[in-house]
């Protein structure tokens, strides 16, 4: 199956997303980790456009999409969660399913639970959490900081490519030509000519002007949908007793969370192989009702 690259403008901004399955009525929003783009989607996206629309976007400063030129107010989860309504009213979604990736799932979180938003309450129909929870290690939170903040530029693509390997060894399995393909989706080159990692460094200020920004239980406990949390088994980011929680409080003592955990991986698994796929689509399906109302649409590019 094969995709539409597009653009739309959100939140003032421009922001691409690919799109697969575009012929169908229900909606996947596929939303990619803080340092990567939509294109991390790309497996999870083939698999599922059989039956959904699958939407995939680059978050703002991050891969195709406009750089903020405001980085201490939008490199932020409120944000992120505006320019997502302002992408369900542009692409004429009137609900859909979110699976979401480490910083997509904090953002998924936000966006269902529908405080900062409000006009995205019950239309996010059940949400995947991808080594995500509403409270992350302070460790972990820190390694990533360091790294996301200072990308590494390399005069040649195949030393990117290795350095990207290292870096992204938790996110288990990857074929050589899914590692081929994550380095080229991910790179930009510099003015000297050097390659370095597509995305903005002043994303990385979210860590710094808004300190407490992953603390979102009060988002996840207005959640009434179901919710599924894929832990990676070595993930540093989402420890055990933060997932306990989600299951106490919240969704989880309305009996809708789900967690499981994925062996081989740490932060955060890759949704690349077949039980990881299957697992998603397994939890997509259960909540998803084909005679559930949609906005009707063409399925045409939507211009800024």
């Amino acid at each position: 199956m094969s995709y539409s690259s597009r653009y739309a403008t959100c939140a003032g901004r421009e922001i691409h997303y690919t799109e697969w399955g575009s012929h169908n009525r229900r909606t996947v929003i596929a939303w990619h980790g803080l340092a990567r783009t939509g294109r991390d989607m790309d497996e999870l996206a083939a698999h599922l456009s059989s039956r959904y629309r699958v939407i995939c976007p680059d978050t703002l400063g991050r891969g195709l999409s406009q750089w903020s030129p405001d980085p201490g107010n939008e490199y932020q989860l409120s944000f992120y969660a505006r320019v997502a309504a302002d992408l369900f009213d542009r692409l004429e979604i009137e609900e859909a399913h979110w699976v979401g990736t480490s910083m997509g799932g904090a953002i998924g979180t936000v966006c269902a639970g529908g405080l900062v938003q409000p006009q995205l309450k019950g239309r996010i129909l059940s949400l995947v959490v991808n080594d995500n929870a509403p409270r992350l290690s302070a460790a972990a939170l820190a390694r990533i900081r360091a790294y996301a903040g200072n990308p590494p530029a390399f005069d040649t693509m195949a030393q990117l490519e290795a350095f990207f390997r290292e870096v992204y060894k938790p996110f288990g399995w990857l074929s050589d030509a899914q590692w081929r393909r994550l380095a080229e989706t991910s790179t930009r080159r510099l003015p000297d000519g050097r390659v370095t990692p597509h995305y903005d460094p002043a994303m990385v200020r979210q860590f710094i002007d808004h300190p407490n920004d992953y603390d979102i239980w009060d988002h996840y406990d207005a959640i009434e949908v179901p919710v599924l949390c894929l832990r990676g088994a070595h993930s540093d980011l989402v420890l055990p007793d933060a997932v306990q929680e989600m299951l106490r409080r919240g969704p989880g003592a309305r009996g809708l969370a789900k967690v499981v955990e994925v062996p081989g991986c740490g932060h955060a698994p890759a949704l690349n192989v077949a039980e990881q796929l299957d697992l998603v689509a397994a939890f997509v399906a259960q909540h998803d009702s084909a005679e559930a109302p949609q906005k009707a649409r063409a399925a045409m590019p939507v211009h800024p």
